[in-house]
C-alpha cells in the first residue's frame, strides 16, 4: 500500500523541484526525503524523477503522478482542517491570494482586526498580479478585482471598487486640462495592457449617457500601484481606484478630472478552489471580509453571492 507520507513528499519536491527545498519546508532531512521518493517510486516500478547535478526534473510517469497528488493532497489537507474547525474556534493555517493594492492598501489595515479577533489563526498572505492554480498552490481563498475567467473556482462577490480619472498638476499644465471625454483622444494614457497595448476603449457615464473615447497608451504595466506612481509622477493620465488617490487628492498632488462622469467600478470577488464545504477558518475570514467591506466614498455594492 502506498504511504500518504511518501505521496506528500513526492508532491512537495515535484513543487520546489528540490529534494533539499522540500525537506526544509516539511522539516525533513534531505536523506530522509530521498528515501521515502525511493521507496515511492519501487512500489510505483517506476522512475518519477531525472536527477542532475542542477536540478530535479519530472519524468513522464512523475508528471501524471503530480497532476493526480496536487488534488488528493488538498482534498486531505481541505478535509483535516476542516474537521479540526469543527471542535471549536477557527484555527490553523489560511493561505490568502490577492493583488499587489489590494494588499497594501486593504487588507494590511483590515488583517490586524482578523488576528486579533482569532488568535488560533495563522495567515500566509500572497501578493500578486498573476493568476494563481488555487488547488496546485494550495490556496484557501482569493481576492482578485475584474472580470473573473472562465473556470471551475466558485466565486462570491465582495463589492465594487469605486473609479476615477486623474492627472498630477504638472502634466496637466505641460497638456491642458480635459473638459470632455473626447478630449482625451490627445492626452497620453496609462492604464493596464490590453490587446495590442496601444489603443484603447475608455467608457463614461452621465445620467442615461455614455461617452466613449479611444485613448493612446503611452504606457501600460499590469500593476495598479505602478500605474497611480507613474500617473502622481506626471506620466500621463490614468484611471485609479479612489482609495488610492484620495490623500493625493486632499494634498494637491493629483486633480480629479471629468468630476462630472461616472467611471464604472471594478468588482471584487472572493474565490475558492472548489465547491466543497468550506472550513470554520476560511469561512470566518469571509465573513470577516464581508463585515469590513461595507459601503462608502471608495466601496459599492455591498456582498451578494454568485456561487
Amino acid at each position: 500500500m502506498i504511504d500518504l507520507n511518501d505521496l506528500r513528499v513526492f508532491e512537495r519536491v515535484a513543487a520546489t523541484s528540490s529534494f533539499s527545498a522540500a525537506g526544509r519546508v516539511l522539516g525533513l532531512p534531505k536523506s530522509t526525503v530521498s528515501r521515502n521518493i525511493a521507496r515511492l517510486e519501487q512500489q510505483l516500478g517506476a522512475r518519477l524523477f531525472q536527477r542532475t547535478t542542477r536540478a530535479v526534473i519530472l519524468t513522464a510517469a512523475g508528471d501524471a503522478l503530480r497532476t493526480r497528488c496536487v488534488e488528493l493532497m488538498s482534498r486531505i489537507d481541505e478535509t483535516v482542517t476542516y474537521v479540526e474547525s469543527l471542535a471549536g474556534e477557527p484555527r490553523g493555517l489560511l493561505r490568502v491570494s490577492a493583488g499587489i493594492g489590494f494588499g497594501i492598501n486593504v487588507l494590511s489595515r483590515h488583517l490586524p482586526a482578523f488576528l486579533a479577533r482569532f488568535p488560533h489563526v495563522d495567515v500566509a498572505l500572497d501578493l500578486t498580479s498573476r493568476d494563481l492554480d488555487l488547488v496546485a498552490e494550495r490556496v484557501d481563498v482569493a481576492i482578485r478585482m475584474g472580470p473573473l475567467p472562465d473556470s471551475a473556482l466558485v466565486a462570491t462577490r465582495l463589492g465594487s471598487v469605486r473609479r476615477c480619472l486623474a492627472a498630477a498638476p504638472g502634466y496637466l499644465s505641460r497638456h491642458g486640462t480635459p473638459l470632455t471625454p473626447a478630449d482625451l483622444s490627445t492626452h497620453e494614457c496609462i492604464e493596464m495592457p490590453r490587446g495590442d497595448g496601444r489603443t484603447r476603449t475608455w467608457h463614461f457615464y452621465r445620467g442615461g449617457e455614455m461617452a466613449t473615447v479611444d485613448v493612446h497608451n503611452r504606457v501600460s504595466v499590469n500593476d495598479a500601484l505602478t500605474i497611480h506612481q507613474l500617473v502622481r509622477n506626471g506620466a500621463g493620465l490614468g484611471v485609479l481606484s479612489t482609495y488610492l488617490c484620495a490623500d493625493d487628492f486632499a494634498e494637491g498632488r493629483l486633480v480629479p478630472l471629468l468630476t462630472d462622469w461616472d467611471i464604472a467600478p471594478v468588482e471584487v470577488n472572493l474565490l475558492f478552489p472548489s465547491k466543497r464545504e468550506l472550513s470554520q477558518t476560511v469561512r470566518s475570514f469571509v465573513d470577516f471580509m464581508r463585515e469590513v467591506s461595507v459601503p462608502n466614498e471608495h466601496w459599492q455594492g455591498g456582498i451578494v453571492a454568485t456561487g
